[in-house]
């Protein structure tokens, strides 16, 4: 039986889904820079880009990070210890079977991928075994599926809009459903290594002292 203490939640975390957008090439750089070999999550990602390029993505973060690297593809399993990152024009989602599946449905917000596609089906995919971290942009994708996350119990952050290039998408979760945390992006490097080294952290209020 668990403490009376511990959290209503399991602290496991199998996967990170990371949404960005305008700023989210410098963002995600920063953020994955703190990334080491013995990291073991997978991570989902959807930054908006053209639809018509190539993103190059994939390549540029391969070059950088000592983890696995790649762009998801339809029927794709999932490995750990690998950053995905979903190709331009299609949307990227997680099936429960964890493999990826695209689409070329509408965009939302005008994006395609969309990162509330994104983070609606992991979280349908993982639970309460997901944590889900909203970067800078400017437009309001990713608060919807954000709240998706956080409903069905999975762990939630969004990037300080004072510490953002572009506050609108941070914002926008914020007012939709209050994430589990609000960092800057230097204190979200340090959750990502939590999250892969502890689970789930703790972020309830601490218990008020007994008096002597």
């Amino acid at each position: 039986m668990s403490p009376p203490d511990s959290p209503p939640a399991a602290r496991a975390i199998e996967a990170v889904a990371v949404g960005a957008s305008a700023g989210g090439v410098a963002a995600l750089l920063r953020l994955f820079s703190a990334l080491h070999a013995g990291f073991r999550l997978p991570i989902f990602t959807v930054l908006h880009m053209p639809d018509d390029h190539d993103s190059g993505l994939a390549d540029l973060f391969a070059m950088r990070l000592p983890i696995a690297v790649r762009e998801a593809a339809d029927k794709m399993p999932i490995e750990p210890a690998t950053l995905y990152f979903a190709p331009p024009g299609y949307h990227l989602q997680v099936e429960a079977d964890h493999v990826f599946s695209l689409s070329c449905d509408s965009p939302v917000f005008f994006s395609r991928p969309s990162i509330d596609i994104l983070f609606d089906s992991a979280a349908y995919a993982y639970g309460n075994r997901l944590a889900a971290l909203l970067l800078t942009g400017a437009s309001e994708d990713g608060a919807a599926g954000l709240a998706t996350v956080g409903r069905l119990g999975g762990f939630t952050a969004v990037q300080d809009p004072a510490d953002a290039q572009i506050a609108t998408m941070p914002q926008a979760a914020i007012d939709r459903r209050r994430p589990d945390l609000v960092l800057p992006l230097t204190a979200l490097q340090t959750l990502l290594l939590d999250l892969d080294a502890n689970g789930r952290p703790d972020t309830r209020p601490a218990a008020p002292k007994a008096r002597p």
